[in-house]
């Protein structure tokens, strides 16, 4: 009788046991399950590649358009700098911070640190004219140019670069599907996978490091335009809150004033581009 007694008590409490596990474990689901009210923050590194733009450049005594110049980024790989104070903007960075207002919505706001520099070893096209006094920098190429071809190689002519930063400051909302299920992960409280789609829009803040037709150059931040961007990703979370992002990237800019010099030289030019990003966050619930 007392044997019976003790077989029926453990059965009772195993069954408990293995209740309160399950009721843990789905308290764990739930967390994953549910993303309304979290903040996410993340930032890595990019790799970029642009279309050819026309430049255009004004200033006292020339008006001229490079047509289809060519660009590149600035990659520098797997690098210490990236997370390195001081020397974040010497890489190509990527920073967004937001919320989701809903489980499957969120909005944020971010900078993508891109790097732009024109194709020094290259000839390009060139219309309009120069007509510079004869004691100043550059009046060697005075003239009228009527899709003229013209070396840039030495620089001389035109050096352009937004290699302190072609810096996208945006807003971005953005939908996650949680896709988990798909590859037959049941506890996304250890690993979930999401799929991401955003659109976003902001403006182009960047420093430019212009030489045209040996001015001196002007090195400050200055809002030159505005952009428009969309991507798509995957997101690979790892215990409830840290995430690690990779997205496919890309946009359109249009850069309307970009500052040359100290005086009221200015340049235009606008293109579509497109990347990769990988980068490292967590998200939580304050």
């Amino acid at each position: 009788m007392k044997t019976k007694f003790s077989h029926t008590a453990f059965l009772i409490l195993f069954f408990a046991i293995n209740m309160f596990a399950q009721n843990d474990t789905i308290k764990k689901e739930l967390y994953t399950a549910h993303n309304k009210g979290k903040f996410f923050g993340h930032m890595g590194g990019n790799r970029t590649y642009y279309t050819t733009s026309d430049l255009h450049f004004e200033g006292d005594g020339y008006n001229f358009t490079v047509e289809n110049a060519q660009s590149h980024d600035v990659p520098k790989g797997w690098h210490i700098d990236y997370i390195t104070p001081g020397k974040l903007t010497n890489s190509q960075t990527n920073w967004k911070a937001g919320y989701f207002f809903h489980d499957k919505f969120n909005v944020s706001i971010g900078v993508d640190h891109m790097k732009y520099v024109m194709t020094q070893n290259q000839t390009a096209m060139i219309n309009g004219t120069i007509n510079l006094p004869s004691t100043e920098a550059g009046s060697q190429f005075n003239g009228t140019y009527n899709n003229e071809p013209i070396d840039l190689t030495d620089g001389k002519f035109l050096k352009f670069e937004h290699t302190n930063g072609l810096n996208y400051v945006f807003t971005e909302a953005a939908y996650y599907t949680d896709i988990s299920s798909i590859f037959g992960i049941t506890n996304t409280d250890i690993f979930q996978l999401n799929f991401t789609q955003g659109l976003g829009m902001g403006l182009l803040v960047p420093r430019t490091d212009a030489t045209v037709l040996g001015k001196e150059r002007y090195d400050e931040f200055h809002i030159s335009g505005y952009g428009f961007s969309a991507d798509a990703g995957l997101n690979f979370t790892f215990f409830k809150h840290y995430y690690i992002l990779t997205e496919l990237k890309g946009g359109y800019v249009n850069m309307t004033d970009v500052r040359t010099t100290y005086t009221d030289d200015h340049a235009q030019h606008h293109f579509w581009y497109g990347g990769t990003i990988v980068s490292f966050g967590a998200i939580f619930r304050l």
